[in-house]
Order: C-alpha cells, then sequence, then structure tokens
C-alpha cells in the first residue's frame, strides 16, 4: 500500500511483519503488501520437549554469537514471501522448535544503516503484548537478517467483518487496547506516524483481542523534541503533516481516531478520490456523523472521536487522556453490549473489500513496474 503523501526518499527497506492467516491464503509480507501464498506451519512456539523452553533464553544464548552462527541456529524451512528489497521466511529455532519470522535482506539492498539500525533500535526496546517483538537483527555473509515475532490471525478488519454479531462493547475494548498500546508508546517518546488498518494484526486466529500493532517503518524517537517529517497514509495522516508544520505523539491519536469512526461507523471519516480534496476535508476536520450509522452510537463514544479528531494539536486529547475519558470506563460495558452496530458492520464489510482490493491492484502495478525496469536493465 503506498503510504508516502508525497515522494520521499528512505534510505533502508522497510521491516514490515507477517501475518499469516491460515492455510493456503495470501498473507501481508515484505515491502507494503506483496503478496505470496503459504500453508500453514506448524503452531506457533510449540517448545520441544528438552532444550531451551523459553524465547528470551533463545537469544540470551546467542547473544554473543557472531551472525552466521545465529543463522545455524534456525531453520528456515517456509518462503512466506517475497518483497522488492527482502525475502520472509518461516523460520524454526532447532534446539528449541520456537517458531519466528525471519527476514532476510541483501546487503546491497540497504543504502544506509544508520536508518535501519534506526528503526531496528526502536523495535527491539518496545515490549509490549500488543506491539509485535522484535528478538534480534545480525548479518550474515551478504545478508542481513531480522528475527521477529510470528502472528497467525491475520488483519484485525478481516476478522471483524465475518463476525455474526458485533457491539459497541467488542468495538470499545479493541479501542482500549489500541490507545492504550499508544500510550505506551508515546511513554517512551515513539510515534509510529502510520497508523492504518493494515497495521492492526491478530496474535492467533481464535482471540480477538491478541491485537498486534506492526510495521514501524515510519515510526521515530523524538527524543523530548518534534518532527516535520511529511510521511503516512492519505486518509489516515493528521492535518499538522499535511500542513507541513512540526508535530509530535499526536499524531498517532487522530489516525487512531480515524479508525475508531470506522470501527463504529464502518466507513472512514475522510473521503475523496481526489488527494487535494481529501487533504482539504484532513486540514478543515469536514466529517460528520450520518444519523443512519451512527444513531445507535453512544454520545460517550462520539465525543472521544471529536475529541481525537481535533484539528489543532495543541487541542487534541493524548492517548493517555483517552484512556481516562468515560466511554472507555469499565462501568459502562453492561449497556454498550447492548448496542449493536449491524449497520456498521454492513459498510465495514463494503469499506474492508474495497480497502482489500485496492491494496492488491497497487500491488500488482508495483510487481508489473518492477518487471519493466529489470527487463529495461536487462535484469
Amino acid at each position: 500500500t503506498k503510504s508516502l503523501l508525497r515522494p520521499l526518499k528512505r534510505s533502508a527497506p522497510r521491516l514490515s511483519f507477517v501475518a499469516l492467516r491460515g492455510a493456503h491464503v495470501p498473507l501481508t509480507m515484505g515491502c507494503r503488501n506483496s503478496k505470496s501464498d503459504a500453508s500453514e506451519p506448524n503452531p506457533v512456539n510449540a517448545p520441544a520437549d528438552d532444550g531451551v523452553t523459553d524465547i528470551e533464553a533463545v537469544f540470551e544464548n546467542l547473544k554473543d554469537e557472531p551472525g552466521p552462527a545465529k543463522l545455524q541456529a534456525f531453520h528456515l524451512e517456509t518462503r512466506l514471501g517475497d518483497g522488492a528489497y527482502s525475502v520472509v521466511w518461516l523460520g524454526t529455532h532447532i534446539e528449541s522448535g520456537f517458531k519466528f519470522a525471519i527476514k532476510e535482506m541483501p546487503e546491497d539492498k540497504v543504502d544506509s544503516m544508520e536508518a535501519l539500525r534506526a528503526e531496528v533500535d526502536i523495535l527491539r526496546n518496545l515490549k509490549h503484548p500488543h506491539i509485535i517483538r522484535c528478538y534480534d537483527f545480525f548479518k550474515s555473509q551478504r545478508n542481513y537478517y531480522m528475527v521477529t515475532e510470528l502472528v497467525m490471525g491475520g488483519e484485525l478488519f478481516d476478522r471483524i467483518v465475518k463476525k455474526s454479531k458485533y457491539t459497541e462493547r467488542e468495538a470499545r475494548d479493541l479501542v482500549y487496547i489500541l490507545i492504550s498500546t499508544l500510550a505506551y508508546l508515546h511513554d517512551a517518546d515513539i510515534v509510529h506516524r502510520d497508523l492504518k488498518p493494515e497495521n492492526l494484526l491478530l496474535k492467533s486466529g481464535d482471540d480477538d483481542t491478541s491485537i498486534k500493532i506492526a510495521d514501524f517503518g515510519f515510526a521515530k524517537n523524538l527524543r523530548g523534541g518534534t518532527d516535520n517529517e511529511m510521511c503516512g497514509t492519505p486518509g489516515y495522516v493528521a492535518p499538522e503533516i499535511i500542513r507541513r508544520k512540526s508535530y509530535k505523539h499526536t499524531v498517532d491519536v487522530w489516525s487512531a481516531g480515524v479508525i475508531v469512526y470506522i470501527l463504529l461507523g464502518g466507513y472512514p471519516p475522510f473521503w475523496d478520490t481526489n488527494q487535494k480534496k481529501l487533504f482539504r476535508k484532513i486540514k478543515h476536520g469536514a466529517y460528520e456523523f450520518h444519523d443512519s450509522y451512527w444513531s445507535h452510537v453512544s454520545d460517550g463514544a462520539k465525543d472521544l472521536i471529536r475529541k481525537m479528531l481535533t484539528v489543532d494539536p495543541d487541542k487534541r486529547i493524548t492517548a493517555r487522556q483517552c484512556l481516562n475519558h468515560p466511554w472507555l470506563a469499565i462501568d459502562n460495558a453492561e449497556l454498550l453490549s447492548d448496542r449493536n452496530l449491524q449497520s456498521a458492520m454492513r459498510e465495514l464489510r463494503k469499506f474492508n473489500a474495497k480497502r482489500k482490493l485496492r491494496a492488491a491492484i497497487r500491488a500488482a502495478i508495483a510487481s508489473n513496474r518492477l518487471v519493466e525496469i529489470a527487463n529495461t536493465f536487462g535484469g
């Protein structure tokens, strides 16, 4: 999926994560939604009967080993997919049986090790149950390898649209997980800068709350300051980024507000086929709660969205403040369980189908362009 608001040279390949969706189902991997088919692997992280039985111990034992020795500790058993700059493997730690997603990046595809290591450093320092873990990063021969947590549940929105019943309480519980994870990131001075449905994955196929935030390719440690780099995904990007103003963590709150709106209404608050018109709507905060879709949604939910989609970043609510909002309070759970979001579900199914189609079209276009380039230069 094209995420850049305008051409922006990146100095390192994106470290996207793999989301397996079951046997013979396409999976997100590699460089921005390139696709591949894969059979469902063996159960994740099922340890062997002997040897190392703790994931942290695996990498503690390997930490002083050279890159080639680290690579030999894993069996790269299934090629999960190919990106423009990488290959993603299903890798099994031979001694313990633990399974991981292992990303292989050729050295000649990495323009800047400084940018790549900065991204890896952010990921390796994040240890949260709702953020995909990065366990190790090393070089062997002419390739770099990144070992990450393997997730099996696919994208969150794909799971939601398969439900037969969807209530405001379910949406609220998902929102709480998302916002509390953002609060953790922002407390660590990390801004994600590319929150969108594609980056909300599920750990397993049978737990709807095992959400994982993925793809930290645009993430940055603000180190107490601000940033003004223009990046993100149209439709989810905050107005101050479009205006080329300096910004802080609340750009993520805006993006999360768009996601919350979609979760409850079934369609995006800002939409236009013309990007200039879309950005104009975002800059002016031009959205509304249409009665035909929002009449059954609580006033508390709409109030939180308004606070998250406040155009002025100085007046926008923070992730930590969101957690204190009445709608996210536990004592209204029973009431929200009675609010059925069937109209939102119908719209969400339409939105999700269009989103997947657009992603497939972009992937096909990108693939064709790569073939054309290769043919042009005799590749």
